[in-house]
């Protein structure tokens, strides 16, 4: 009897990896799937803290696509290592602060390390050529294979057809004719895929899972890196950057506002690595703010700006309590700024 193939599926917990490896399952390869924690994924974070979001099911979608498999599921935290991806993207980065190719290249590479660790045979993925513009073209496809180390030992099943054979195809251990032809951004071909493996509930795309593709974010991640002087970050940065609102008011500190009950929930964990405003006279947010060489009058006009968005937006007075960073607790009666007093270049 001929050996049983083994081969590890990059999991995003998007569709397309669903399809890749359930095609690759059906042709009675054993899989099982990798999911590369980097902690810039949109999933699961703000859904799970923000009360408007509770009738969203709050599941990491990538545990889900293996549980639905029938898959193993390895999580691999590269937080620490994936910073330098982040910080020096050798291929540049896309529309925003997104390095898609470099990120492409350094999970296949992990991928790859793994694989030659658990004696698996080859490593396969669910891109599509012409459905990202930075890390999923015909001319990157190559550079992802030979810079990651994986060369023909990587497959993409939902494009095989479009690029050359590799290994797995040239062995016999996986049938070409089985794979697929997909390109461009259409999804169409994928969602009849889906319909005729019997696959009718999966994540809706939405412009990727990372929050560096995403515009807003970036330019809070920009401003924060502005401000350090260099480009670091720590994993409660990448958490904070998702929550609330942020503002920069004065160039040595910029405030972080929740913006309803779960965010000011969370940011409670906060309250003792930064200054703090909170409302004692009337409902509001939790306010921190985050910066150097922050003054009681930095602190009055923080307390304004949170009082904007609290019940007392309209009252002659409102009452809030500063502690936080070795401050002792101290109470403070300022006026809530209105909204044309709030310049919208302080909205980062």
């Amino acid at each position: 009897m001929s050996k049983q193939r083994k081969a590890v599926s990059l999991i995003s917990g998007g569709l397309d990896s669903m399809l890749a490896t359930k095609a690759i399952i059906d042709q009675g390869i054993h899989v099982e799937g990798l999911n590369f924690y980097t902690g810039f994924c949109v999933e699961g974070h703000t859904q799970a803290i923000r009360k408007k979001d509770k009738k969203k099911p709050k599941r990491n979608n990538s545990l889900w696509v293996a549980e639905q498999l029938g898959i193993k599921l390895h999580i691999i935290d590269i937080v620490e290592e994936y910073k330098d991806v982040v910080i020096n993207p050798k291929h540049g980065y896309g529309a925003n602060l997104n390095p898609c190719l470099d990120c492409k290249i350094f999970m296949v590479k992990k991928a790859h390390e793994w694989i030659k660790k658990h004696d698996f045979d080859f490593i396969f993925t669910g891109e599509v050529i012409g459905q990202r513009p930075m890390s999923q073209r015909l001319d990157t496809m190559p550079i992802i294979s030979g810079e990651s180390g994986a060369d023909d030992l990587l497959l993409r099943p939902m494009c095989a057809q479009n690029l050359p054979m590799t290994k797995p195809e040239r062995e016999g251990w996986v049938d070409r004719s089985q794979l697929f032809n997909f390109s461009g951004r259409t999804r169409k071909p994928q969602i009849a895929l889906a319909a005729k493996f019997g696959i009718e509930e999966y994540s809706q795309p939405a412009g990727g899972c990372c929050f560096l593709t995403d515009p807003n974010y970036s330019d809070k991640l920009k401003d924060l890196w502005g401000h350090r002087g260099d480009k670091y970050y720590e994993l409660d940065d990448i958490m904070l950057l998702k929550i609330g609102r942020h503002l920069r008011p004065r160039d040595n500190f910029k405030v972080m506002i929740a913006r309803e009950e779960g965010e000011t929930n969370f940011l409670h964990g906060y309250k003792k690595q930064f200054i703090y405003v909170e409302l004692l006279s009337h409902t509001g947010p939790l306010t921190l703010l985050d910066g150097e060489n922050i003054t009681e009058d930095d602190i009055k006009l923080a307390a304004s700006i949170a009082g904007r968005y609290s019940k007392g937006r309209d009252a002659d007075e409102i009452t809030v309590r500063a502690g936080g960073q070795h401050l002792q607790p101290k109470e403070y009666r300022v006026k809530a700024l209105q909204p044309d007093e709030i310049p919208q270049k302080w909205y980062l």
